[in-house]
């Protein structure tokens, strides 16, 4: 009930207005990204969704065109000599991801589960079905972002199984939680990894994470 009816009721509610209340800084930003860097200002990317269907997941553009654009940018080796000087703010505060009030609107996603994946990340959506973490909508953030977000691409199954946590225990209490750390993390710019030479060893998640 609460999965079915209430989140998602929720999702399409607060995504509107947020698009709505939000508008002038999307504008902004928007421009920013024009006058920074050439090229698009949203890029899509091709993500699995709940079920383990396709969708085009929607960003603001942080990173110049020639950037490889189906790789994770924290298994990119040199990502920083792609980022432009104003998407590492975006990336860093999250504003970049910002776009995905659209996704969550039309119910690809919803605020919170887990990441999307992207489409040829095979070992992550294979633990995932272990877990029955691909059986939920995917999220703005979620209980493995929480828990480490970039630093924990070098422990896929770690992210898999608080992934399948969430998805047994979905809750409105849960949701809350994630919702609150993730500003947590958001505001002190938290657990961001810009290429695979500033991650962490497995084991050694950053504290408070």
């Amino acid at each position: 009930m609460y999965e079915r009816v209430i989140k998602r009721g929720l999702d399409l509610l607060l995504s509107a207005l947020m698009l709505v209340v939000l508008s002038p800084l999307l504008a902004l930003i928007a421009l920013l990204i024009k006058l920074d860097s050439k090229g698009p200002v949203i890029f899509t990317q091709k993500r699995i969704g709940k079920g383990k269907t396709y969708f085009n997941i929607y960003k603001f553009r942080t990173m110049r065109t020639d950037a490889p654009s189906e790789v994770p940018t924290n298994d990119l080796h040199g990502a920083g000599s792609y980022i432009t000087k104003l998407g590492s703010f975006l990336r860093k505060s999250s504003l970049d991801e910002l776009p995905q009030l659209v996704n969550i609107l039309k119910g690809d996603m919803s605020f919170i589960g887990p990441r999307p994946a992207l489409w040829n990340q095979y070992e992550l959506i294979e633990l995932r079905d272990r877990y029955g973490a691909n059986d939920v909508l995917p999220g703005l953030s979620g209980w493995a972002q929480v828990n480490g977000r970039d630093f924990l691409s070098l422990q896929e199954d770690r992210k898999a199984a608080y992934d399948g946590e969430y998805a047994r225990n979905i809750s409105f209490g849960f949701d809350m939680k994630c919702l609150w750390l993730t500003v947590v993390n958001v505001l002190g710019m938290r657990g961001v990894s810009d290429g695979d030479e500033g991650k962490k060893p497995a084991g050694d998640p950053p504290a408070e994470e």
